[in-house]
């Protein structure tokens, strides 16, 4: 058994935040997404794994992720040189994947649910597609199913404008060596790509073993900004470990769930969790409210921020009004004048400097 992790693409949709790098690198609570998706996989006893990658962020992606050994797995990348589907990828990946089952896994896609279920459900029912589904209340924005009383699939459509249900396919499915003769056998859509789903409905149509599961806990797309928070606030609700590596000076108050990495100093400021604190940072006159993730190295000084990710080697400073429902990135300096309005919202990109005066 193999896993291809989709991590190419561009992340139009968390622009500027993506302009300079990764979607799938962008992090939630202080860990880059793709690597949640690393870690479910292997935890579901599947080590050999295909990344596939763009010419624009592959690198970046290789450099932060490595070979794979942190995460006790075998990590291969495959470039992908144009974003045409979600089944070009399979294609591309073919010479990895060879004539092996695998899970295919989108990068930028949480899911709660241990993938070792599923993975027995597929090999034990000798399936050659299980596809993973949810109830949403938008299904022309995905791929949506139509299912019989017994989980068989009998239809997929692509975004459609008539939705035959509001079961959206989730970012995770699992194949049979099947998938490629599909593949071979579909043309690309009306928007220039090789779409899964036309894959999946081809095998529907020769009368393979196709069925369907629906999750249980939760899924997160995290293609745009307030997905992003979300995904944030729900890992850290449901996964932050209470640590306090960091100094804490006696004018400092912690309340509830905080994690502060190692170096990092928190002067005269109130840092009331969930909030999760990366190494190095330097806090000093803050507020720090609920939800907030900060990475490595940023210093935060007279701010008062809630339900927020901020990025490494950012700097805030002498804002007084409340930072709410932000997304603030890489290297990005904002620093304000007094007398602001009573709250303020930003998505700011890497290298940004901001000044409200």
């Amino acid at each position: 058994m193999k896993a291809l992790i989709l991590s190419g693409g561009k992340g139009t949709r968390l622009r500027p935040l993506t302009h300079t790098g990764a979607k799938q690198l962008v992090p939630v609570a202080n860990k880059p997404i793709l690597w949640y998706g690393i870690e479910s996989i292997v935890a579901a006893g599947v080590i050999d794994i295909g990344i596939i990658i763009s010419p624009e962020t592959g690198e970046e992606i290789k450099a932060k992720t490595g070979n794979g050994d942190c995460f006790g797995a075998k990590i291969t990348y495959i470039l992908q040189d144009a974003p045409l589907g979600l089944a070009h990828a399979v294609k591309v990946a073919r010479p990895f994947l060879e004539d092996s089952p695998f899970i295919m896994y989108l990068g930028d896609n949480l899911i709660q649910d241990d993938l070792s279920s599923f993975l027995e459900a597929f090999k034990t029912q000798n399936l050659d597609a299980l596809i993973l589904l949810r109830t949403v209340s938008n299904p022309t924005a995905f791929g949506v199913a139509k299912v019989d009383e017994k989980g068989r699939v009998l239809q997929l459509v692509e975004k459609p404008k008539n939705p035959p249900s509001n079961l959206a396919l989730v970012g995770l499915y699992f194949f049979s060596s099947a998938i490629h003769s599909a593949i071979a056998s579909i043309q690309p859509s009306a928007r220039g790509e090789l779409e899964i789903t036309d894959a999946i409905q081809a095998l529907i149509e020769r009368q393979k073993p196709v069925e369907a599961l629906q999750l249980i806990g939760w899924w997160l797309d995290t293609g745009k900004k307030d997905d992003l928070l979300e995904a944030n606030r729900i890992i850290l609700d449901t996964c932050l470990q209470i640590a306090v590596d960091g100094e804490v000076d006696s004018q400092s108050q912690i309340i509830g769930r905080v994690c502060i990495g190692a170096n990092s100093k928190i002067i005269n400021s109130t840092i009331r969790g969930p909030v999760i604190i990366g190494e190095n940072c330097h806090i000093e006159n803050c507020f720090i409210g609920p939800y907030t993730s900060v990475a490595d190295r940023v210093t935060l000084c007279d701010a008062d921020i809630e339900h927020s990710v901020i990025l490494q080697d950012a700097k805030v400073s002498g804002i007084h009004q409340r930072i709410v429902d932000s997304a603030i990135g890489q290297r990005a300096r904002l620093e304000v004048a007094p007398q602001r309005p009573k709250a303020l919202r930003f998505l700011i990109g890497d290298d940004s400097h901001i000044e409200l005066v």
